[in-house]
């Protein structure tokens, strides 16, 4: 997939608000200084689409950018100052819950993990939560420039250990990237646009 375009739409704390337009929507969520928007900013060849900040928790809404005219990238506020609640599932803030749990655009999140670390309880507990939610999502591994592909490996036998401890059959889609070196572009856009045509061919919206 080639973008022509990226267009910034609107932000909000209200799902109520959200775009009406009935195209699929991606939405990219994370740990404070996880690397999000220069990951948007490489993906959509824009040098700044998204915000990028040395202050962590600098996104606190609901950011849509229109992609192309047809399909929504969604930049949504990270989780790591947020408190985790295991009794109401709730590790973020509720209006990012009213927005996985109610939004019906949305196809699939990209849950991102900084791989220079190993793997941290709260993105195994978000992930948990999205899986109880029945929410789809792939993992999304940033930062890969940083350390050597013997660690990134290691990292990733790491987080796919701790996923089958709490019980998922499989490790979810994945993909490994570098927003410096621009790894991980063309695998994350095509995934999108395969969706996108399946979506768009049997009038799935």
């Amino acid at each position: 997939m080639k973008i022509n375009t990226a267009e910034f739409i609107i932000s909000n704390s209200e799902v109520e608000k959200c775009p009406k337009d009935p195209i699929p929507e991606y939405a990219f969520i994370g740990r404070s200084n996880v690397g999000k928007s220069s990951l948007i900013n490489m993906l959509t060849n824009h040098k700044n689409l998204a915000k990028t900040s040395g202050r962590p928790g600098k996104t606190q809404l609901i950011n849509h950018f229109k992609i192309n005219n047809n399909w929504f990238l969604v930049d949504l506020p990270g989780y790591g100052y947020a408190k985790v609640s295991k009794k109401t599932k709730s590790v973020f803030q509720q209006f990012i819950t009213d927005y996985f749990e109610t939004r019906q655009q949305l196809i699939c999140a990209f849950v991102l993990i900084d791989i220079r670390h190993e793997a941290q309880n709260i993105d195994i507990e978000f992930m948990s939560y999205m899986g109880e939610s029945e929410i789809p999502f792939c993992i999304v591994f940033t930062k890969a420039d940083k350390i050597s592909k013997t660690k990134i490996d290691s990292h990733i036998a790491a987080y796919t250990k701790q996923m089958y401890a709490n019980n998922w059959e499989e490790m979810p889609q994945y993909f490994t990237t570098s927003a410096t070196e621009g790894m991980g572009k063309e695998s994350i856009l095509e995934y999108i646009a395969g969706i996108n045509e399946d979506l768009f061919k049997n009038n799935l919206l």
